[in-house]
């Protein structure tokens, strides 16, 4: 009896066998690879999963101290059941109350500082930091930042979390720290809502291809520190203080895109002659861009009222460009800008315009003021796409004196135009006539496309003006509802 069960099991076992293979010809275990690609692999997941991995095998305890991103994430790294593991993405839990922030600042600055000290410090890619960091915590961020610069870390990110920002707590980013090899090995550099100092002993960031700043306290020789950054190719500097003028003497002649957004400052002047993207959100200032022929897209906004002719007269230096992204408010109450009304340079590798215009006025059916896009379509003869976006805010709480209205539009003859597109028409006077002006000049237009605002009671009319209208210029006119998420 049992050698019948004995001959009974091995038939089961030699079936399952066949069906599902012998498990020790064909099962996979991480410990027959070879050794050095055992981390690569723990590497590909987030960090705090690959410190929760290293408790399944003995011969894994030590894989994570070669895991090549560390993201630390205030939010999602103060579990108290996971003191030392990190991930970067989690849910906002953090205490209100300023006691428990406080012990949760506390507990995640001992979870940073076990991690870099468990750490093997070889091989880091990339280095990212995002917490509620206060002044008096700087010894920890320069402890983190030496670690990731000895380590050769290429990616080194730092946002400060803040709820109440206030100038005076902002931690200080101890560029120096960088310097800890002799030469900077970081290619990608983003800071937020700290201060920084550039001294003219700072070493040079030869490899440095991208500089993030936000919120950020700028003191000491800004345009010295750009003109280390030889290979800079992105240059991003928003909402930052301490700077009167983004003027840098220095040719930066490997800058491929640059973005200024929120800067009070009274100049912009750079160097860039490969530049191919700039982006200018704020107030009116002078821009000067020198020798930037490669220049090829535009993104034009300004916070003022009636500034529509300033990117068209005031910065030549875009004049290059093949994408050109205006948005302006324009406004019946205020003064404008002492610009001519005809365009004094020409857009001739124009090809793409988007306009995003914002009108504001008591009776916006009277107010002509986008009319004035008429003048400046005559400074882009080659232009073959327009976008136009309206948007019309109704207020009657402006008492400054009214401007006059804009004269009736007189627009060239567009040879290449093929395509417009123009959302929120509501068949306002001033929309209705520059969409006629568009259609009796642009002698090769293949389709106007306007978007009514969702909801509008007016749909029918609209609809009827496009039937007439289409038939008296002979173009196709395309009526469409508008998304329900427009704005």
């Amino acid at each position: 009896q049992p050698m019948e069960e004995t001959a009974a099991a091995a038939g089961k076992l030699t079936r399952l066998e066949h069906e599902h293979g012998a498990p020790d010809e064909t099962s996979f275990r991480m410990e027959d690879l070879p050794a050095e690609v055992q981390p690569v692999i723990i590497s590909l997941l987030p960090l705090k999963e690959a410190v929760r991995t290293s408790i399944v095998s003995r011969s894994w305890t030590t894989l994570w101290r070669f895991h090549c991103d560390l993201c630390f994430d205030v939010d999602s790294n103060t579990d108290d059941n996971s003191a030392h593991q990190v991930n970067g993405t989690g849910t906002n839990d953090q205490s209100t109350n300023r006691y428990n922030t406080k012990i949760t600042r506390a507990k995640f600055m001992e979870t940073v500082n076990s991690v870099i000290q468990r750490h093997s410090g070889i091989g880091i890619n990339k280095f990212s930091i995002s917490c509620d960091l206060h002044k008096e915590d700087s010894h920890h961020l320069d402890k983190w930042i030496r670690f990731a610069a000895s380590s050769k870390a290429k990616i080194i990110d730092f946002h400060r979390k803040i709820s109440d920002y206030r100038v005076e707590e902002a931690p200080h980013f101890p560029l120096e720290a960088l310097d800890a090899q002799g030469s900077s090995f970081v290619q990608s550099l983003s800071l937020a809502s700290v201060s920084i100092k550039p001294r003219s002993g700072i070493c040079r960031f030869t490899i440095l291809r991208r500089l993030v700043l936000s919120s950020v306290q700028i003191f000491g020789d800004f345009p010295g520190l750009l003109a280390k950054c030889s290979r800079l190719e992105d240059l991003e500097i928003k909402w930052c203080s301490g700077v009167d003028d983004l003027i840098v003497p220095h040719t930066l002649d490997k800058l491929q895109h640059l973005l200024i957004a929120g800067m009070d400052v009274q100049m912009v002047e750079f160097h860039a002659t490969d530049l191919a993207h700039f982006e200018y959100k704020g107030r009116v200032t002078p821009i000067v861009l020198h020798g930037c022929l490669k220049l090829e897209k535009a993104t034009i906004a300004f916070e003022a009222s009636n500034v529509l002719p300033h990117a068209f007269n005031v910065i030549p230096s875009i004049s290059p460009v093949k994408i050109l992204i205006v948005r302006a408010f324009i406004s019946k109450y205020g003064q404008s800008l002492e610009l001519p009304l005809r365009p004094q340079g020409m857009f001739m590798h124009l090809r793409h315009m988007t306009c995003k215009i914002i009108v504001l006025a008591r009776d916006v059916n009277d107010y002509n003021g986008v009319l004035q896009l008429a003048h400046w379509l005559d400074s882009a003869p080659r232009l073959e796409t327009l976008d136009l976006h309206m948007s019309y805010l109704r207020s009657g709480a402006f008492v400054s004196a009214e401007v006059a209205g804009v004269e009736a539009p007189c627009m060239r003859r567009h040879d290449h135009l093929k395509t417009v597109f123009m959302s929120g028409f509501q068949c306002y006077k001033s929309q209705i006539e520059l969409a006629c002006c568009i259609l009796g000049n642009a002698s090769v237009l293949e389709q106007l496309t306007v978007e009514a605002i969702w909801g509008d009671d007016d749909y029918g009319r609209i609809c009827e003006w496009a039937e007439v209208t289409s038939k008296r210029f002979g173009k196709v006119i395309t009526v469409l509802d508008a998304p329900l998420n427009s704005e």
